[in-house]
C-alpha cells in the first residue's frame, strides 16, 4: 500500500528517474541499503523500487506508527518498527530477519537517522551503525545497494523550512535521482561488514547526485580502508538500463 502511494505521491512533488547497474535483480529475500537525509527520501526509494516491481517491508523509527493514518499503514504493510535506545530494540533484527525467510525484501537505512543540517545540498552518507551488518551478517541476505539524491530540495531544514519545502515542492518539481547497484553478500567480521555496506551506498549515491549535476558527486570522499582497498572511489560505471522520468 504505501509503495502505491508513494508511486502516486512522488511524482506530484517531483521529476523522478531510476537507473540500476547492467543486469541488477530485486531477489526475494534481500536487504535493501539506502542513503537517509531528508523525511522525503523514502517515499521517494518507494517509489522508485515499486516501479521495478518491488514492495519491499520498511524499517522504521517506532514513531511513525503513533501517526494515526500512517500508524495503521505501516501496520497493515507488515513495516518494522524500529525503537532505538529500547529493551525491545533487537526485536526490530528478530522481525527483520522472519520477513527475509518469508521472501520479503527489507528496506533499511544503515545510518539510522538524518544528518544534522539546514541546507539542501547533497552529501555522502555518513558512518553507518551496525544494525545492517548484524542483519546481513544473521541471514547471508544479498545486500542490494541504493542511492538516492534530490529529496532535499523537497524537505529539509528546521520545521518551517521542511513545511515551505513541501507546499512549494508541487510548483517546483525538484528533479530526483534513485540508482540501484548490484546486489552483493557482505562477508568479514562485523566491523568490516559495516564498511563495506557504507562503501556500496555511498558508491551508489555518487551515481544519484552525479545524474543531478550535484558538487558533491565530483569531490573526493574520505574513508577507512576496506577488504576492497584496491577498487577506485570513484563513479561506478552504472548503465542507465532502467530510466523513468516522472
Amino acid at each position: 500500500m504505501l509503495s502505491s502511494l508513494a508511486e502516486v505521491l512522488v511524482p506530484a512533488v517531483g521529476r523522478l528517474t531510476v537507473t540500476t547497474d547492467t543486469g541488477t535483480v530485486l531477489a526475494p529475500g534481500s536487504i535493501v541499503a539506502a542513503n537517509h537525509t531528508s523525511l522525503a527520501d523514502p517515499a521517494v526509494v518507494l517509489a522508485a523500487l515499486h516501479h521495478l516491481g518491488v514492495e519491499p517491508v520498511v524499517m522504521a523509527t517506532a514513531g511513525l506508527w503513533r501517526i494515526p493514518l500512517l500508524g495503521r499503514a505501516l501496520a497493515r504493510g507488515g513495516h518494522i518498527p524500529v525503537h532505538r535506545n529500547d529493551r525491545r530494540a533487537a526485536r526490530c533484527l528478530d522481525l527483520a530477519v522472519a520477513a527475509l525467510a518469508e521472501g520479503r525484501l527489507v528496506l533499511m537505512y544503515g545510518e539510522g537517522g538524518l544528518p544534522p543540517r539546514t541546507d539542501a545540498a547533497e552529501a555522502p552518507p555518513v558512518a553507518f551503525r551496525s544494525g545492517l551488518a548484524r542483519l546481513a551478517g544473521r541471514t547471508g541476505a544479498p545486500v542490494v545497494p541504493v542511492g538516492q539524491a534530490g529529496a532535499r530540495r523537497i524537505t529539509s531544514g528546521n520545521a518551517a523550512k521542511q513545511i515551505a519545502g513541501l507546499a512549494t515542492a508541487p510548483l517546483r518539481r525538484p528533479a530526483l535521482h534513485v540508482h540501484v547497484g548490484t546486489p552483493v553478500r557482505l562477508s568479514g567480521n562485523r566491523s568490516a561488514r559495516t564498511a563495506e555496506a557504507h562503501e556500496l551506498v555511498t558508491a551508489a549515491w555518487r551515481t544519484a547526485a552525479a545524474r543531478l549535476g550535484e558538487p558533491a558527486a565530483r569531490r573526493p570522499l574520505e574513508r577507512a580502508p576496506t577488504r576492497h582497498e584496491g577498487r577506485r572511489q570513484t563513479e561506478p560505471g552504472a548503465t542507465p538500463d532502467l530510466a523513468r522520468r516522472r
